[in-house]
């Protein structure tokens, strides 16, 4: 038969710690940063070309001094919104206009304030207090307009 062997008992080798980390590790965390910075940087163009857009129209609607000029004002601002997000928006008139102005969500411009701005640019006098609500009205549609929202 054959002679007892020495036998000795067996290690483990110690378990793997958790760093560094594998190589698999160290790309996902780069790709999360990658997507990170490139999301945080298309916010930040968004947020900067949205307070350009403000700028312009608050800049304008203020340098007209007077009700009428000021409601003109609005108006071709909100039309030249308008040609952005559709080309033939811009050729509308009256109710047409009012209609396209109000977009998905409400009536406020053929139906509430909104209508100052079919014949208060040609009035004499026009109450300034229902000029800053269609200009707070109108405001909200240039941003929608101006980022393609019919």
């Amino acid at each position: 038969m054959a002679a007892k062997l020495p036998l000795r008992d067996v290690h483990l080798p110690a378990a793997p710690s958790w760093w560094p980390l594998p190589p698999g590790w160290w790309m996902v965390i780069g790709a999360v940063l990658v997507v990170t910075v490139v999301v945080a940087g298309l916010l930040w163009l968004r947020r900067r070309r949205r307070r350009r857009w403000l700028a312009l129209f608050d800049g304008q609607v203020a340098a007209a001094l007077e009700g009428p000029v000021r409601l003109a004002a609005i108006s071709d601002l909100l039309r030249r919104a308008a040609r952005r997000a559709d080309a033939r928006a811009a050729q509308l008139q009256g109710e047409a206009w009012l209609r396209f102005l109000d977009g998905r969500q409400g009536r406020e411009f053929s139906d509430g304030e909104g209508r100052l701005l079919l014949e208060g640019a040609y009035r004499p006098q026009v109450d300034m207090q229902g000029v800053e609500q269609v200009r707070a009205l109108a405001r909200a549609r240039f941003l929608e307009l101006m980022e393609g929202k019919r």
